[in-house]
């Protein structure tokens, strides 16, 4: 429409009528002469109106979750946050009770031995200086740690100190190939050389080919000279093979150590030797036997088969 005086005029005109019709409709109320329009409006234009409400909500309700979906992951960020805490705490609860376990039974052995040790902790596998078996502990020159010192747990050898530095130390392990301690066998006396084989179990060779051995006896560090690299009495392992003599000068043994290698966490170096050598103090004591069940004999008692007749 152009926008000349006669189309300004309409437009005045409709607003005013538009105005008068409100105003009728509002004072007729209930009784407007307008309601019919009204109604045969709203049955014209409502299903309108419900289809484009219908179309519009889901929009509505996006637009809404959209925007809700921020706090929503925050809110389950947050929640995954708190569960990760409490899971590490829970871990690092049952962790701090094995460590006092492992200390406990470590300080135990120590007082046993009557060995002046130096408390450490494991924290990496492996070295550069190209042993096979060996690990670092954060124990150094500071703490007092000198090459060539027993290194023990709560369950018997571990190795001895090779490399010292200021704050850490490395230690070769037992199992090494390349390691080598004297042994002396519980009660007998008998003593041997232990080597490492990598595994599980070290090869003991003793020095009497004719020793009377057996699987679960029980040996000991033999000690060095000076207690240095080994202190005495430190519990080695149990027999668990022995290897027909055939003759030979030497005996030879397959023993499980005490001590397992790859679950290593809290360890003692000896920094004080015993004054004197424990012989087999330190080793635990042996299960006790079950003792047999007693048996009962049970006697039968011959009954009267009749009674005499006057």
């Amino acid at each position: 429409m152009r926008d000349t005086r006669e189309s300004r005029l309409l437009l005045v005109l409709l607003v005013a009528i538009a105005f008068a019709l409100i105003t009728v409709d509002i004072r007729g109320g209930e009784q407007s002469p307008l309601d019919g329009a009204r109604q045969a409006a709203a049955s014209a234009f409502g299903p309108v109106e419900n289809g484009v409400a219908g179309v519009v909500s889901p929009v509505g309700n996006a637009i809404g979750a959209v925007r809700d979906s921020g706090e929503r992951h925050s809110r389950i960020a947050r929640l995954e946050q708190e569960n990760a805490a409490l899971k590490a705490k829970l871990g690092s609860a049952d962790r701090n009770r094995s460590r006092a376990a492992q200390l406990d039974k470590m300080l135990k052995t120590a007082g046993a031995g009557q060995y002046g040790i130096k408390g450490a902790e494991v924290i990496a596998i492996g070295a550069a200086q190209g042993f096979s078996w060996t690990v670092t502990i954060d124990a150094g020159s500071r703490d007092g740690i000198a090459r060539d010192m027993t290194v023990l747990n709560g369950d018997g050898l571990v190795g001895r100190v090779t490399t010292v530095g200021a704050d850490t130390s490395t230690v070769l392990l037992a199992n090494d190939p390349d390691f080598t301690v004297g042994t002396r066998m519980e009660k007998t006396n008998e003593i041997g050389f232990a080597n490492g084989q990598g595994g599980r179990s070290l090869r003991v060779q003793l020095l009497n080919g004719k020793a009377a051995v057996k699987r679960g006896d029980r040996l000991v560090t033999f000690g060095s000279s000076a207690d240095k690299p080994f202190v005495p009495g430190v519990p080695v392992g149990k027999i668990v093979k022995v290897e027909p003599s055939n003759g030979d000068l030497t005996r030879t043994l397959q023993v499980r150590p005490y001590v397992a290698f790859s679950q290593l966490d809290i360890v003692g170096v000896v920094v004080q030797p015993p004054r004197e050598d424990p012989r087999d103090t330190v080793l635990p004591p042996k299960p006790a036997k079950p003792k047999p069940a007693p048996t009962v004999t049970v006697t039968a008692t011959p009954s009267d088969s009749a009674s005499p007749r006057d």
